[in-house]
């Protein structure tokens, strides 16, 4: 029994400080008014030399629309661990509003990460970096326009 206890602590002591250590963060943003069907969605993490990190939202189901969102697939095509297990939702329509929560480590808060968003609306094209927003804890909440098919978003932490 003390060995299960002394392994448990241990095992907690290990973890906790990793939990400890992550902060709460939502993505919002405001769909632009278009014609045509729902938009699609790439949120991607990239590093401060702007190289891509990782994927942490996709709006839209069906894969074989993924393409479209041509910045991010082909930087996403790059990592041999993607998994979009959890990671996605619903595409987002005209005019539409979208809140995306994550879990993000707090060494990424401050330290140069951005947040990338790719859009993308069948037979009407995509746009790559729509928005990018800072990962910079003074910047939070400050919107953002888009340049395609999101009308602004903004990042809160």
């Amino acid at each position: 029994m003390k060995k299960f206890l002394a392994i448990l602590l241990l095992g907690t002591a290990l973890v906790a400080p990793v939990a400890a250590y992550a902060r709460d963060v939502t993505i919002q943003g405001q769909m632009s008014s278009y014609r045509g069907p729902e938009a699609y969605l790439a949120v991607y993490l990239a590093k401060p030399d702007g190289s891509y990190d990782s994927t942490l939202y996709v709006a839209g189901r069906k894969s074989r629309y993924y393409r479209d969102l041509s910045g991010w697939a082909r930087l996403a095509a790059r990592d041999a661990t993607l998994s979009l297990d959890g990671i996605t939702g619903a595409s987002i329509g005209s005019g539409k509003s979208f809140s995306i929560n994550l879990s993000l480590a707090d060494a990424l808060i401050d330290a140069g990460y951005t947040i990338h968003i790719d859009s993308a609306v069948e037979h009407q094209g995509s746009a790559a970096d729509d928005v990018v927003l800072a990962l910079d804890s003074g910047q939070s909440g400050s919107a953002q326009s888009g340049q395609g098919f999101i009308g602004s978003a903004s990042v809160n932490m």
